[in-house]
Formats: C-alpha cells, structure tokens, sequence
C-alpha cells in the first residue's frame, strides 16, 4: 500500500515498530539505536521503540503491545508538529492499541483516520487469545467502540464484519468494503527466485502464518489420514507461535515423508514457491468470529493462479466456490480435508488448470491491487 500510493505521487511515512515477529526478539541489523529511520522505495519508515515480545505468553505480549502504543505515541505527537498530514492509515490486523497513536494525532490535529479492519476486537481476543476475563473483554469493547467513533472511516476486509461492528454502535455509514490484495511480485514475480529443493509428488502448500488461528492441529491430523499415501506432500511455507507444535507432530508420527516444514520467506520468494506447488491450502478454525473473516492468503493464492482447498467457513469458502477455483469443507473436519485432497491429487492437469484459471480469474474482477488503491484513494478524497 505504502509503495503503490508513493508510487502515485503521495508523500508517505509509516510509523511502524522494530520488527520483532514471530521470534520475538528484535531482528538482526535493528536495535534500539539502530535502523530506527529509514527510506525504502522512497517511503520514510519511522520505527518506534518498543519491548520485544518474546515468548507470546500473556503478560509479555500485554506488554509488547502497549510499549508500541506509547513509544509510537510520543514519536507521533513530533510527526505531527513537524509534518502536516492529511489521512491516517490504522492497519490493523492486531492488536487494536496500534490505533493509539493515530488518536493522538486525530485529536491535537484533527486528521482523519482511516480504520482498516482485519481483525474484529474484543472477539479476537477472546477466542484467538483465550481471553475470558469479562473486565478485560469489557473493557476493550468500551476502547474498540471509541476508535470506530474517532474514525472517519471504517474499512473492512470480509463483508461479513459489518454486522459485528454495528453491534457496537450505529457506524454504518462510515463503514467501507475494502478487501486485501495480493502482492504483485507473488503472480509477476520471478519463478526463478532461489528457493529449497522441493520433493517429488502431489504438492499440497500452505503459506503464510503458522498461527492459532490456522487450526494447523487439524492440518496435521489430515495429513497424518494421508500417511500412507506417499505421493501427497504438505509443504509448510511461513512461521509463527505454532511452528513447535507442527515440528513435534511431524516427529512424533513419523511423517518426516509426507509433510516438510520450509521456514520463512521473504514475500519475492512466494512466486517460485507457489509455481512449484500443484495446489494451495488455506484454513481456519471453525469459530464465529473466523466466519466472518477472508484470510488475506486466499487472494494471494488466486493471483498466482493455483486451484485451492480450504477447511473453512463463511465468506472464505463462499468465494471459492464462486470463483469455482477448488474445493471447500467446513472447518475443522480433517477427514473431509484427507479425503479431498486424496480427490484432487488424483484429477488431470488440465483439470487443475482450469481451476486455476478460474482463480486468476476471481482476482482480477474482485481483489486487483490497482482497482483496490485506487478505490482507497476515492474513499480518502471524499472525507465527510
């Protein structure tokens, strides 16, 4: 976004954190006192201090991400006395104290804020997070429906979080459908990008993050169903909080054949790894919340132009039927999972490459980057 919009004439500053995840520890070549301000592709990156979040228990994570709301804070109160900015951009896929900052600014300087929505609060935090405390989930209602009051618009990624957001309060009006995208280096990227060796078979990719919410337990449990059926190979691209549950399972039963676990990858390596695949997975846990939500690896999936199967409900499935790229079971039911991807391994090539066609189809009529930038642009020309 951040380039693209640079790319178009705007002048952009992201004020942004040291980069610290998933490891939870600061990355090499950042510090404290180190690459706090830099210029990519011409963007100026500001990034505040903050505690590293390490482990990703409770605690550690409460304080990661207030540590950035405060830091990000004082650094925004300056960017504001030195700069005159016309829009805020809150990207928000969590945690919702990233907004704090932008409020700030809104309210000495009277920019508006533009809230992109991808993660709902408090439900996510309750079920992603486990988090059952009434006081705690009461009180980060009260604080969501402040941010959607304060926002001069409320872009949301899955059409289904409309509702859940009028529940708080009547924000219809501010609210905007405004999908994610995929990046254009994954579907006109270069195939050649140096990449591990991948084996031979039916090739069964998921990539991206390796989180809670992915439901990786019944990845696994499909993949264990699959055991005996050497030539299907689940190719594991990405990382996150649980990668050491994935590497145990695999130990554990045995399906060092069967099931690889690549790492992470900078996004320009996506486009040769997605080439090699034969078909891409996409899940999520089977959760209310989850229902409403498209995960952003679908689009990116599409745009490389691969058929998909995904274990997930609501508007994620619905667009893959409609796109009639590949094949949808309800979340959370492994052995449907097992016995479609069984289905698929066995389909022609030709098969495969007309779904996905009708993948790349899908994306260019529904999810383009351009279309999207230039829908945002539109939405920030017209401020009430």
């Amino acid at each position: 976004m951040a380039f693209e919009l640079k790319n178009r004439g705007h002048n952009v500053t992201v004020l942004t954190g040291i980069p610290n995840y998933p490891e939870g520890k600061i990355f090499k070549g950042y510090g404290f006192f180190k690459n706090r301000k830099q210029v990519v592709n011409d963007v100026k990156v500001i990034r505040s201090l903050l505690l590293p979040r390490g482990k990703g228990g409770g605690l550690r994570l409460f304080v990661n991400y207030y540590s950035f709301a405060v830091f990000a804070s004082f650094k925004a109160f300056f960017l504001g006395i030195n700069n005159r900015y016309d829009a805020i951009i809150v990207h928000e896929p969590s945690p919702i104290t990233q907004y704090y900052p932008a409020l700030l600014m809104n309210k000495l300087w009277k920019i508006p804020v533009y809230f992109w929505v991808m993660d709902l609060w408090p439900e996510s935090l309750s079920i992603a997070g486990g988090v059952k405390n009434k006081f705690v989930l009461n009180y980060y209602t009260k604080v969501i429906k402040g941010f959607y009051r304060n926002s001069e618009k409320i872009l949301i990624t899955s059409k289904g979080f409309r509702g859940a957001i009028n529940e708080k309060g009547d924000f219809d009006d501010k609210i905007v459908y405004f999908p994610n995208w995929a990046e254009d280096s994954i579907s006109e990227g270069n195939k050649q990008f140096p990449i591990p060796l991948l084996p031979d078979g039916f090739k069964v990719m998921f990539a991206g993050n390796i989180g809670e919410a992915q439901d990786l337990d019944n990845i696994m449990k499909a993949a264990f169903k699959l055991k005996e059926n050497k030539n299907i190979k689940f190719i594991l691209v990405g990382d996150g909080r649980k990668m050491p549950f994935v590497k145990d399972f695999v130990e554990e039963h045995k399906l060092a054949d069967t099931v690889f676990v690549m790492g992470r990858f900078p996004v320009e390596a996506m486009s040769s790894f997605f080439d090699k695949a034969d078909v891409m997975l996409v899940t999520l846990k089977d959760d209310p919340i989850f229902n409403l939500t498209v995960p952003a690896k679908l689009q990116a999936y599409m745009s490389a132009s691969k058929p998909v199967i995904a274990m997930l409900n609501g508007e994620g499935s619905d667009n893959i039927l409609d796109a009639e790229c590949g094949f949808t079971v309800n979340a959370g039911d492994y052995s449907s999972l097992a016995k479609t991807i069984l289905a698929t391994s066995k389909l022609s090539n030709e098969e495969l490459q007309i779904l996905g066609s009708n993948s790349r189809k899908y994306y260019e009529e529904n999810f383009k980057m351009s279309a999207c930038i230039s829908n945002l642009e539109n939405i920030i020309s017209k401020k009430d």
